[in-house]
């Protein structure tokens, strides 16, 4: 008689617990899905930890933290027939399953490193089918960053605790980011502007009777182009056309054709996402991690909606392209699809091991899945899925002219489209990191036709700087010089800002004294560090070594001599040297002594200090006024922030005067009781008063 057959139990471990949920429910009771919660081994926190006299060996112990993940997936692992590794599909998965394998005891060799490139049925089924060992080039790749970023880290960050202040850190990535923006603003300082002058003309055919006509602008003297650099050379113009006839003395018609961008990358999500969307990179990519991991929608139950978000790639599934073509057929009509389909050549040296990012089901639109998603992943989701099928869409088509208009020897230009044919840009436009001149609507003309003179003038205008980076325009820079890779771009741009190296001025990234006196620093004596090109070498070399083109150890060896005799050079060389900051001066007295207050950095932020320390040690915190008064005294409403970072309103009298609110004071009184009005923001948004006992409120106007 024969024994009973139970199935096999199999532990699948991936990264997260959504994740680990959506993939649950694909593989059935068979399966046992548990998480790491990321990394569960690194180098210890205290010392370097790498033995760079023996092949840079590193010692990895298991994240304190993470005790109790590890001895769960230990314990798993035992009753396991089979154990999968499914970390995510990169480098530093690849790693974290390398660790895992070794925590487990598991066999390096064997077939137990599975991928899915989406979260879906299809993707789970296929990454399952096709298990492989474990890549170790692409851990060796891994391994390799962040032992070079431990050395650099520990060696150089102690150096600056010396030098510059106490609690201070170097990056390999960090420092020359932190370069590229004090180098930006001292080209914006070092800018001299330069005048110059332009004269525009507003006309109309004689038989239009609008006043809103259309502008044309000079170009130059009997057909010379006139470059125009005062007023007394833009007023001789203006004499040269008293009284001058406008006529069309040349006219181009064409067509214009303007292509789709590709679907996104991580780096042109992360760019896309700040112009359109005001997202800030770190937000983004949390976006974007939970609709890649699984999100709970009705009948599907958890499923991932994006594929995998870390991708240098353009290329896309048939697959995909014909289930898009089929929605733009289905919803725009033939014309809109392109003649041939759409194939993006993804850029030389671009990591191509997964697709571009894309919908998993093109088919759900963000409309019909609204009501399942957080605010910032539908309109992520939404940015994707538009960029994802209007990349498949055909060209927009737009019919130009160019006309030239004389008027006496002076010659004059305008140019505008019109739209033949919307194509792509019927559901999505790519955008800008600056303003570029419109062009507008031109009206019928021919050559010959009198035009009537509704305006003439002379404008002045200065050259303009180069524009400090946003964190789109910065991650497009630190792409196009190879510095990082898209995944270390959201926690570099967190980490210089929580350093203090770098500040936020609306959307713009700015340097603090503390970032430029770190720079000056760095870029005396440590001028590889900080330099792009050496910086994108390296990294070509990281990719060399996760192709199994380079050894690892190698790789470290050539950084590590240069490094370490710069690093001795330069302590000799400052043995007595110590840089300070320059305290920012303020207007605001100092009540105790007279002297103007200096702006200093501590623990907690900026604040308020007198620079005649030792001798007067006043401080106080930096105000920020806030509209309106305090409805309890009449004090000044003060803008703070609890322990925690969350910003609240409280009287400038506090503690004598008790006032306080999370909701923001607005420069409007009640027309009840004429105290200060308060706006509540989110859920249930409204304007009411701040006096507790008015009951006077009214909803938010929608603009």
């Amino acid at each position: 008689m024969k024994g009973k057959i139970t199935p096999m139990s199999k532990l699948v471990i991936v990264e997260s617990p959504a994740k680990a949920k959506t993939i649950k429910k694909y593989l059935g009771k068979n399966y046992e899905v548990m998480a790491s919660m990321g990394h569960v081994r690194d180098l210890p926190k205290s010392t370097l930890g790498v033995d760079v006299e023996h092949d840079f060996t590193p010692k990895y112990l298991n994240i304190r933290k993470q005790s109790d993940t590890i001895k769960g997936l230990q314990a798993a692992a035992k009753k396991a027939d089979k154990v999968y590794l499914a970390t995510d599909p990169d480098r530093e998965g690849e790693a974290i399953s390398w660790h895992l394998a070794n925590i487990l005891k598991l066999d390096v060799e064997d077939k137990n490193r599975v991928t899915f490139n989406e979260i879906t049925k299809t993707g789970v089924k296929e990454g399952m089918a096709h298990p492989r060992s474990l890549d170790m080039d692409l851990v060796n790749a891994q391994q390799a960053r962040r032992i070079l970023d431990r050395i650099v880290g520990y060696k150089l960050s102690p150096f600056l605790w010396k030098k510059v202040r106490p609690g201070l850190s170097a990056g390999r990535v960090q420092s020359v980011t932190v370069r590229m923006i004090v180098d930006r603003e001292n080209e914006i300082r070092a800018f001299v502007p330069e005048e110059y002058w332009t004269i525009e003309a507003k006309l109309n055919p004689q038989s239009s009777k609008s006043r809103k006509g259309f502008v044309a602008r000079f170009y130059g003297v009997d057909g010379k182009k006139v470059e125009l650099s005062n007023k007394e050379e833009t007023d001789k113009i203006l004499e040269m056309l008293k009284g001058a006839e406008y006529q069309v003395s040349g006219l181009k018609k064409g067509t214009r054709k303007r292509s789709p961008a590709p679907p996104f990358t991580t780096s042109t999500l992360q760019q896309e996402a700040s112009r359109k969307l005001g997202f800030q990179s770190k937000r983004t990519m949390s976006a974007a991690q939970q609709l890649y991991e699984g999100v709970e929608l009705p009948k599907l139950g958890a499923v991932g909606l994006i594929t995998y978000m870390r991708t240098d790639s353009l290329r896309i599934s048939d697959e995909a392209r014909a289930t898009a073509s089929s929605y733009i057929e289905e919803k725009y009509g033939k014309d809109y699809l392109p003649a041939s389909p759409r194939i993006y050549k993804t850029r030389a040296g671009a990591q191509d091991a997964h697709e571009a990012i894309r919908p998993t089901m093109p088919e759900m639109t963000p409309e019909s899945i609204k009501e399942n998603l957080s605010a910032d992943q539908y309109k992520l989701y939404k940015l994707i899925w538009d960029r994802f099928i209007a990349s498949q869409m055909a060209d927009a088509v737009y019919d130009t002219v160019a006309v030239d208009i004389t008027a006496g020897k002076c010659l004059f230009k305008a140019s505008g489209f019109s739209v033949r044919f919307d194509g792509f840009t019927a559901l999505y436009v790519e955008g800008k990191d600056t303003d570029e001149e419109k062009e507008g609507m031109l009206p019928a003309m021919e050559i010959g036709d009198l035009l009537k003179l509704l305006e003439l003038g002379g404008n002045q205008h200065f050259t303009q700087p180069p524009a400090r980076y946003t964190e789109a325009s910065l991650i497009k820079m630190l792409e196009e010089n190879g510095i990082g890779r898209p995944s270390t771009y959201a926690p570099t741009i967190s980490t210089i800002l929580a350093r203090g190296y770098v500040e936020r001025e609306g959307k713009s990234l700015v340097p603090t004294q503390l970032g430029e006196v770190t720079t000056t620093l760095m870029t005396g004596h440590f001028a590889q560090i900080v330099d792009p090109g050496f910086t994108a070498k390296m990294e070509t070399d990281l990719d060399l070594v996760g192709e199994g083109k380079k050894p690892w150890v190698k790789t470290l060896q050539e950084f590590y001599g240069d490094f370490s005799a710069t690093l001795t050079k330069a302590e000799e060389d400052m043995k007595d040297v110590f840089m300070k900051i320059p305290d920012e001066e303020t207007d605001i007295i100092c009540e105790k002594c007279g002297r103007n207050m200096v702006i200093k950095t501590g623990r907690f932020g900026k604040f308020l200090a007198c620079p005649g320390f030792p001798e007067c040690r006043n401080t106080k915190t930096i105000a920020v006024e806030a509209p309106g008064a305090c409805p309890k005294c009449g004090g000044k409403i003060l803008e703070k922030k609890s322990r925690k970072g969350k910003k609240f309103f409280g009287c400038e009298h506090n503690p004598e005067c008790d006032f306080m609110s999370w909701d923001a004071p607005i420069a409007e009184n009640c027309p009840k009781c004429g105290k200060t009005l308060l706006q509540k923001a989110g859920r249930g948004a409204k304007i009411y008063c701040s006096n507790s006992e008015c009951d006077y409120e009214r909803p938010v106007e929608k603009k």
